[in-house]
């Protein structure tokens, strides 16, 4: 699976502002602790991700890429 949304683990400051922006609910804090000392956030299924970007629009320290996939079109 292609990743949707990337977030750059050793700047992130556990804010949790994009777990509560997610309407897919596919974002947490990881279990482990980044250089600064914090539990960056990460997405736990990048199949559900949306692409939908409330993450990265929420993200005070600009920590979070969100790639969308290209749409396949049909030949009619």
């Amino acid at each position: 699976m292609e990743q949707r949304v990337v977030f750059n683990e050793e700047t992130c400051k556990s804010c949790k502002l994009c777990v509560n922006a997610c309407p897919t609910n596919v974002i947490y804090l990881a279990d482990y602790l980044n250089e600064k000392g914090y539990r960056p956030a990460v997405v736990t299924d990048q199949g559900n991700c949306i692409s939908c970007g409330k993450c990265a629009q929420m993200c005070p320290d600009s920590v979070i890429t969100v790639y969308r996939p290209e749409k396949v079109r049909k030949s009619v």
